[in-house]
C-alpha cells in the first residue's frame, strides 16, 4: 500500500534485510504511517542507495550475507551522522543489540516483531530525529544572532576555555589571530581586570549569584581610538547549581561617556559663569534694601524682595546643576568611606526639627534596629536625606507628621522618609525623578523649587548602586525609600 498522491510524506525510510518477507511487511506498515519507503536486499545495495539520497531512518538487519548490518551501520555513522539507524536482529541476543548501540544504533527490534512494535519504535525514532533537528536549528539561530550582536559576547567553560566569542568581542579586545574556541582565556584576553572578573565569576559559591560589573579602558591600537567598555560577567549555572562556566558581555560606552563629559563640562562652565553675576546682583539689591543707597518706599521694597527671591531661586538652581555635574563626573561615587547611617539620620532630624516645628509639622525618627556601617559618600548621603526631609516638610500642611525609619533587607539598608502631606497624583509618580519636573496642583502651585532635588537624590543613590522608590496617595501622603547595598560594592 502506498501513500496517496496528495498525502504529506513524514520522511524517507530505508529497509535493508535479506528476507523479502520482512522487507515487504515493513513497507506495508510504514507506508500506512505515511513514510516514503525504499527497500534493499543486502548491505551493498543499501549503501549504494545511501550514496544517492538521504534517509531519515534506516532499518538494517544485523546478520546478512555479503555485508553485515554492522558494516552498514559503521558506514552510515561515518557519512550520515544525523540519520537514525534501527537494527533488526534475528537472534534477539542482548550482546548483539548492545554492541550495535555502542556503535551508534538508536535502538533495536528483534525478529519476529509485530506491526505495533515496528510502529512504536519508528515513532520514537522520528520524535528523536525532530528533537535533534530542533536543537541544531536553535543552535544555528543562536549562533547567527550572537554573531550579529553589536555587543561583545564571550562564554567559557569551567576550565576557563573559550566556548564562544562573537566577532564584536574579538574586535573590542583587539584580537586578530586564528579561531579562539578551545583556547584558555589568558591566551586571548590580555587585560588583567577582565581575566580577574572571569575568575571571580567561576569561584562564586552556588548560593550566590551576582553580576560583576566594571568599566574597562582599552588603549588605542592599530587604527582604533581609545575606548571605554562596560563589562558585565556572570557565572553560568547548571541544573544542580554548579558553575559550568561564565558569560561576559562588553558594551562600548565611549560615545555616551564623551557626551556625559561634554554635558557636565558645559553645565559646569555655564553655571560658574552665571553664579558670579547673580550673587553680585543679590548683593546690590541687598544694599538697596538696607537703605544704603537712599530711602526705599514700601512698593519698591516689595518689588526688590520679589526680584531677590527669584534671583535666589536661580542661584539655588545653578548650585544644584553643579551638584548634578559633580555626581555625573563620578566624584560622589569615588569618595566613599564607612558611614554610620543611624548617626546621620539622628543629625538630620535634629537639624530640620526647628523648621518643621515652625511649619506646625511633627518630625520624628522611629526606633531603629542595629544598623551596619555602609560604604558611602557622607556629603552625598547628607544631600539625599536633606532633600527628602525638606520636601516632606515643604509639601505637608500644618498638623502633619514626617517620620524616618530604617532597617536591613536582603543585603540592603533601607531608609524610608514618610509624610502625611498632600501626596502625589498617580500620573506624576513616573516623572518626579526627572530633572526640572515639578508637580503642579492647587496645593503645590505656590511652593517654590527648581525641580532638581529628586533628580539629584536619584543620581546620588544610583552612584552608590542603590535604588529609590516612592509610594504615594493623593491627600494621604508619600513614602520615599532609599535602598543602599550593605557591602558598599
Amino acid at each position: 500500500m502506498s501513500t496517496g498522491a496528495g498525502a504529506k510524506v513524514k520522511g524517507r525510510i530505508l529497509v535493508v534485510d535479506d528476507e523479502s518477507r520482512i522487507r515487504e511487511a515493513c513497507r506495508m506498515v510504514l507506508e500506512e504511517m505515511g513514510f516514503d519507503v525504499v527497500l534493499a536486499a543486502d548491505g551493498e545495495q543499501g549503501l549504494a542507495l545511501i550514496r544517492d539520497r538521504h534517509f531519515d531512518i534506516i532499518l538494517v538487519d544485523l546478520m546478512m550475507p555479503v555485508m553485515s548490518g554492522f558494516d552498514v551501520l559503521a558506514a552510515v555513522r561515518e557519512h550520515h551522522p544525523d540519520t537514525v539507524v534501527i537494527v533488526i536482529t534475528g537472534y534477539a541476543t542482548v550482546e548483539h543489540s548492545i554492541e550495535a548501540m555502542k556503535k551508534g544504533a538508536f535502538d533495536f527490534i528483534p525478529k519476529p516483531f509485530t506491526p505495533d512494535q515496528l510502529r512504536s519504535i519508528v515513532t520514537k525514532s522520528i520524535r528523536y530525529t525532530r528533537a535533534l533537528q530542533d536543537i541544531a536549528d536553535s543552535k544555528s539561530r543562536l549562533r547567527v544572532m550572537v554573531n550579529r550582536l553589536m555587543d561583545g559576547v564571550m562564554t567559557t567553560d569551567g576550565e576557563r576555555r573559550i566556548v564562544l566569542a562573537n566577532p564584536a568581542f574579538l574586535h573590542m579586545i583587539g584580537w586578530s589571530g586564528d579561531t579562539v574556541v578551545g583556547r584558555l582565556v589568558e591566551e586571548v584576553v590580555a587585560d588583567d581586570q577582565l581575566r580577574s572578573m572571569i575568575d571571580e565569576a567561576l569561584a562564586m559559591p552556588p548560593d550566590t549569584f551576582t553580576e560583576i560589573v566594571h568599566e574597562l579602558s582599552v588603549a588605542a591600537w592599530d587604527s582604533q581610538p581609545e575606548r571605554i567598555l562596560d563589562v558585565r560577567c556572570a557565572p553560568f549555572r547548571g541544573r544542580t547549581g554548579a558553575n559550568l562556566g561564565t558569560i561576559t558581555v562588553l558594551h562600548d560606552i565611549t560615545a555616551s561617556k564623551k557626551m556625559e563629559r561634554m554635558k557636565s563640562d558645559f553645565v559646569s562652565m555655564v553655571s560658574h559663569e552665571i553664579r558670579g553675576p547673580m550673587n553680585s546682583l543679590l548683593m546690590q539689591i541687598q544694599v538697596i534694601l538696607d537703605g544704603l543707597a537712599g530711602e526705599v518706599t514700601a512698593k519698591q521694597r516689595e518689588i526688590l524682595e520679589r526680584a531677590s527671591g527669584k534671583i535666589h531661586n536661580l542661584t539655588n538652581m545653578v548650585s544644584e546643576l553643579l551638584d548634578l555635574a559633580r555626581i555625573e563626573a563620578g566624584l560622589i561615587a569615588n569618595a566613599k568611606e564607612s558611614l554610620d547611617i543611624r548617626r546621620l539620620l539622628e543629625e538630620q532630624v535634629a537639624f530640620h526639627r526647628p523648621a518643621a516645628a515652625a511649619a506646625g509639622i511633627t518630625l520624628e525618627i522611629e526606633p531603629l534596629p542595629d544598623l551596619p556601617l555602609i560604604q558611602a559618600n557622607p556629603q552625598g548621603m547628607d544631600e539625599v536625606f536633606t532633600n527628602l526631609i525638606t520636601n516632606a516638610i515643604k509639601y505637608s500642611p500644618p498638623d502633619s507628621r514626617v517620620s524616618l525609619a530604617a532597617g536591613v533587607d536582603a543585603g540592603f539598608l533601607a531608609v524610608t522618609v514618610r509624610d502625611t502631606g498632600y501626596g502625589i497624583p498617580e500620573e506624576d509618580l513616573e516623572e518626579i525623578f526627572a530633572s526640572f519636573y515639578r508637580v503642579k496642583d492647587a496645593n503645590t502651585r505656590t511652593i517654590h523649587g527648581t525641580g532638581l532635588g529628586l533628580a539629584i537624590v536619584k543620581s546620588i543613590v544610583n552612584a552608590h548602586r542603590g535604588s529609590i522608590r516612592v509610594e504615594s496617595k493623593l491627600g494621604q501622603g508619600s513614602a520615599f525609600t532609599v535602598s543602599l547595598p550593605v557591602s558598599g560594592a
